[in-house]
């Protein structure tokens, strides 16, 4: 869990490893609404299925929208920063829809602070001082742009979050005062997704979640918890995000 120091724009933080140098590790990744930032060391660099893309060991992610899979050979750590979808603009001057199903390499940054980051970073061995470092990294970031973030955006996202992209957007925009050609144009600005995308997206993970904990009798339990409208439209969508049946992705 994030620092609460930062909780207002990470959500979660994510320690990988693996020690073994001939050791193959594959992990998939689906739409879960949320953008990244990405450090890690290993023995080969990262590589990003199916598009077949090398990964610097710094970088930010935008919107998971297709299934991908990032790919080890060898021993490596990895950290994740697990942001809500409100700060790439802000924080970072990405337009979060540029990097929808990309990524910005860090690296690349003209920012002498970003440098000086990277370099803590590299001459740190432990996940810990990885992420003390980063966590000061967007401190300082935050404590410089935070006028810029849509606080309103948040607590819509929040909503959203909270009831599991079951929220109707209508009653959504009643209830933050605000009118749906507004909420619209804001989410494209600030995360890349419209408001009906992401909740779509939050749903699909509340079934994921359901799905891989395996809380339930028979599918159709998941499919009416999550407010599909029947066993063959959650199938399509469930597909359409992990590019799997929920029969397939059980099996694997």
């Amino acid at each position: 869990m994030p620092n609460k120091t930062v909780a207002l724009f990470v959500s979660n933080i994510w320690v990988f490893d693996e020690s073994h140098d001939e050791q193959r590790t594959v992990l998939p990744f689906f739409a879960d609404g949320y953008p990244g930032l990405i450090f890690y060391k290993a023995k080969k660099a990262l590589t990003v299925y199916p598009h077949n893309k090398t990964m610097s060991a710094f970088f930010i992610y935008g919107q998971t929208l297709n299934p991908i899979e990032l790919m080890f050979h060898g021993s490596y750590r990895m950290v994740v920063f697990q942001f809500y979808p409100f700060i790439l603009n802000s924080f970072f001057g990405i337009a979060p829809k540029t990097v929808n199903d990309d990524c910005f390499d860090l690296l690349t940054s003209t920012d002498s602070n970003t440098e000086t980051v990277f370099r803590k970073l590299q001459h740190d061995d432990t996940t810990e001082g990885w992420i003390a470092t980063i966590t000061d990294f967007l401190l300082s970031l935050f404590s410089t742009r935070k006028q810029a973030l849509d606080v309103k955006l948040k607590q819509a996202l929040q909503r959203i979050i909270d009831n599991r992209g079951l929220l109707a957007i209508k009653d959504l925009c009643r209830d933050i005062r605000m009118s749906e050609r507004t909420l619209e144009r804001r989410f494209l600005s600030e995360t890349g997704l419209s408001p009906k995308q992401f909740a779509k997206i939050i749903q699909f993970q509340s079934s994921l979640e359901q799905l891989s904990v395996k809380d339930y009798n028979k599918l159709t339990d998941i499919v009416y918890r999550n407010g599909y409208a029947d066993q063959s439209h959650f199938i399509k969508v469930f597909k359409v995000f992990t590019g799997r049946t929920p029969k397939e992705f059980l099996k694997e």
